[in-house]
């Protein structure tokens, strides 16, 4: 995505890039980058938390649009939760938890079948 922004940049289209990982952005220098401190593909908010995602979104936008030069990085004072642990149990599996993430997933696929089968999408709730 870096080298597409730049190269897109360099050809005198403006880019932006959402994401959560400064380190490696800052590394590959991309033109705009607007940082949101989440779990890594999860840069636009909790799954399902519209109001949350769309808050993001539109403060990277404003940010698109008053950033004048490349090279720009804007980070977002959004939390992930109340409590800033969530790095340290974040996509953890132990032998204590394994059977329970895998009833979570399971029931996660189950759910997203049923919204499936009843045509409903994230899409709806923005109607």
């Amino acid at each position: 995505m870096s080298l597409v922004a730049r190269h897109l940049e360099a050809n005198g289209i403006s880019t932006l890039i959402l994401g959560s990982a400064i380190d490696i952005i800052e590394h590959c220098k991309v033109p705009r980058y607007v940082h949101v401190d989440f779990p890594l593909g999860n840069p636009c908010g909790k799954p399902y938390d519209l109001e949350m995602q769309l808050a993001i979104m539109n403060q990277a936008l404003d940010f698109f649009e008053s950033a004048s030069s490349a090279n720009s990085v804007h980070r977002l004072d959004f939390r992930w939760s109340e409590s800033e642990g969530w790095r340290d149990a974040y996509a953890e599996v132990t032998d204590n938890n394994r059977e329970e993430l895998f009833a979570k997933g399971e029931e996660r696929r189950r759910q997203q079948e049923l919204t499936k089968a009843a045509g409903k999408t994230w899409l709806n709730k923005i109607e």
